[in-house]
This record gives C-alpha cells, structure tokens and sequence, in this order.
C-alpha cells in the first residue's frame, strides 16, 4: 500500500510543479504585454487560463483520490494538505493573470503612465516572489520560503506609494481618471500575485518544518522568538 501512497504522492507533485511552471509563464507573458502593449500576447494569456482550471481539477481528484484510498499520516499528510492550498493560490494566481492582461487594452496608449508609476520595479519583484515561491516547492527549501515571505512588506509598501501616486495624477489631471482607474485595478491584481505567491511559501515551510506561518505579526514574533 505504501507503495502505491509513495507512486501518488510523486505524481501530485509532478502536477503542481506542471502547474506551477505554466502559471509562471502566464504571470510572464501578462506582464509582458502590459509594457508592450501586445494585444496577442494578452489574448493568448486569456485563451490559456482553461489550461490552469484543468489542473487546478485534476489536482483536486488526484488529492480526493488518495484521500479515499489510503491512510496518510504524517509528512505524507502534510503534502496532500499543502497540495490542496498550493493548487487553489495557483488557480487564483492563473486568474490573476488575465485579469492584467485584460488591462493591456485600455492602457496601450498610456505607457507613460505604467513608467511614471514604475511599475517595471513591483513586477520584477512580485515575478522573483512567484519564482521563489515555487521554487520552495520544488526543491523542498523551508529557508527560501522564509525569504520569500519576508519579501512581501516590499510589495506592499510599493502598492501603498504607487496608488497615492495614481490618486495625485487624477486630482492633477481629469484626463487621466480613467487610465488611472485601469491602473489602481492592474495595481492589486499585481499585489495580489504577490499575497497568494507567499500563502505558497507558507504553505511549504508547513509541509518542510510542520510549523503554521500564517499571520504576519506571528510570523514576526516567532522569528523574534527564535522558534523558526
């Protein structure tokens, strides 16, 4: 039987790892088309997200599956557990992405706007969160999770400066009140990412070291602990 456990558990993690990968690529390409204004690019990103929803159901059978055939305990728990969330914050990262690609029409002629705010700088960031996150994953790296972690105040403070900034620009400006709306919405989609790529690499130092991280005042005042 444990066997057979063994054989399932490698399969689901080949699955997320798919997933993964392909939900990268998404977050990838939409961000490309936002700075390029690459109306195919942005088209292909919403054509591919029935991709993402196929996986995000064959992971949820595959995990009901060996729920319903074997015993697991312990480590083995923990990962069809963690599975479980990983594959919902990937689904919701999926959506994500087209919700940015759907920006791309409405902002093409405004790209002066995404270089003022200094968008480049957030995605770059929020895209080595997903990256690392998904790392932690694959390589079963309960530090790297924690740095990732870590990573998500500078997002946050990038998205409290910028949306100031778009506020300012539509006070100063009534013909930007629109592009601006457009891009307070890009704006938490992109902070967005960056919530549901840490819940991940909480998820994984659950799975690696059996310890919830999940707040992030705890999260501080364990590290402040020592307990980490």
């Amino acid at each position: 039987m444990y066997h057979y456990l063994e054989e399932e558990l490698d399969q689901l993690r080949t699955r997320i790892i798919k997933m993964g990968s392909l939900v990268e690529e998404q977050i990838e390409f939409a961000f490309r088309a936002l700075f390029e204004g690459n109306l195919e690019l942005a088209k292909l990103v919403v054509e591919r997200d029935d991709k993402v929803d196929k996986f995000d159901i064959k992971i949820d059978k595959h995990c009901q599956r060996i729920f319903a055939l074997t015993q697991p305990v312990a480590i083995d728990l923990r990962l069809i557990m963690s599975a479980l969330k990983i594959n919902n914050d990937l689904e919701r990262m999926g959506d994500i992405a087209v919700n940015i690609a759907e920006r791309v029409p409405p902002l093409m002629n405004y790209r002066d706007l995404l270089v003022k705010m200094k968008l480049d700088e957030m995605t770059a960031i929020v895209q080595k969160i997903v990256k690392g996150s998904i790392d932690s994953f694959i390589n079963n790296d309960p530090e790297n999770a924690l740095e990732i972690i870590k990573m998500d105040s500078v997002v946050d403070n990038m998205d409290i400066e910028i949306f100031q900034m778009l506020v300012d620009e539509m006070k100063q400006n009534n013909d930007y009140i629109e592009p601006c709306s457009h891009a307070i919405t890009l704006l938490r989609n992109i902070e967005r990412l960056a919530d549901h790529a840490v819940n991940i690499a909480e998820d994984v130092f659950f799975l690696t070291d059996a310890k919830i991280v999940k707040h992030k005042k705890e999260f501080h005042r364990t590290q402040d602990e020592g307990n980490f």
